[in-house]
């Protein structure tokens, strides 16, 4: 029979992807994710065109005719249908879903499914929200400043104080979430950063892109982010299936723990910026000579202006890793690139 107390990364770990657990119950979750929360897939098709066109460029610069498109947690593989309808003529794609639900009926049947994604293949690895869900400890400051591992009650969240927090994980705090004051909280993200270097060291050459809620070293959240959402609302966070669990992710840590490669952190907004997605308005000449493209091009801007927007979806993190012959070739998509390496 399972403890009533555990660590929040076993107890979630459970809740989510054990057997009846939040993300493979059919019960809990009939439409997937998107029936629990709005990501920018869902939010607008721009997103996988974007996406789209990233993997092109990846193409390109790896003198690739046939590239693999590895979808890392996709749901039920909505980003992987919008990307095909939308990639280039004459680019053949090789599409991988990977995720822990069975596959979705009526998916394209040139998608692979699989629970890990496929080694030594080339091209664009592409992780939407899919950090965030990887379970991790938290740890909390008591009253005599020590870090503990926060332990919870399977039934109904309540929280206790366990253990003082020892070896990698707190090796991992002191270096990327130190913790000072009593009462003050984290993530500890070594689950994360150790998941990252594995779906990167799975491409044989191209891009891995992570894409999530971030935060970096020195603004870290000072009582962590541990939540839980159900039917497009934010709960209370309860390991009993019941719920998605996530939390935001140090994207600088994870960006560290891969060793090969040249790894850039930038935001949504300017990622997206750089792939034409922009929320500028259409010139208003355009709807005296054309008032039905005017309309579609507002609508457009409008989408593009919530996958952008400041204090929103344009504040996700992006961690671009390129690995192989695209790390020799990343200069050749244009200037401004900036690459950050940790």
């Amino acid at each position: 029979m399972t403890e009533e107390w555990q660590g929040w990364r076993e107890a979630a770990e459970t809740a989510l992807y054990g057997d009846g657990g939040f993300y493979r119950s059919a019960v809990r979750s009939p439409d997937g994710p998107a029936g629990h929360f709005r990501t920018s897939v869902h939010a607008s098709p721009l997103f996988a065109r974007a996406v789209a066109g990233l993997l092109a460029r990846t193409a390109e610069e790896l003198g690739l005719g046939t590239v693999a498109l590895v979808d890392v947690g996709a749901g039920r593989g909505e980003l992987l249908t919008g990307v095909l309808a939308a990639a280039p003529e004459g680019l053949e794609v090789v599409p991988y879903g990977v995720e822990v639900a069975a596959r979705p009926p009526g998916l394209d049947p040139r998608i692979v499914w699989c629970a890990e994604p496929p080694r030594g293949v080339s091209g664009l690895l592409f992780a939407n929200e899919w950090l965030d869900n990887v379970p991790v400890d938290v740890a909390e400051v008591d009253g005599e400043g020590v870090a503990r591992y926060v332990q919870v009650r399977i039934p109904d969240g309540g929280e206790r104080l366990g253990p003082p927090v020892t070896g990698r994980d707190a090796e991992w705090l002191e270096r990327w979430w130190p913790l000072s004051a009593p009462g003050e909280r984290a993530e500890i993200g070594l689950p994360r950063d150790l998941a990252w270097a594995r779906a990167v060291g799975s491409l044989d050459a191209g891009l891995a892109v992570a894409v999530d809620y971030a935060h970096v070293r020195g603004a870290r959240p000072p009582f962590g982010t541990l939540t839980g959402f159900r039917d497009g609302r934010e709960v209370r966070p309860v390991p009993d299936g019941s719920c998605d669990l996530t939390a935001h992710v140090a994207l600088d840590a994870c960006a560290a723990a891969v060793d090969r490669g040249a790894a850039e952190l930038t935001d949504q907004r300017a990622a997206l910026g750089r792939l034409g997605v922009s929320g500028g308005r259409p010139p208003l000449s355009l709807a005296a000579s054309d008032p039905a493209a005017y309309v579609r091009a507002l609508a457009s801007a409008g989408e593009a202006a919530e996958l952008t927007a400041r204090g929103g979806l344009g504040d996700f993190g992006w961690l671009l890793h390129r690995v192989g012959r695209a790390e020799v070739t990343a200069g050749a998509a244009g200037p401004g690139r900036g690459y950050w390496r940790p």
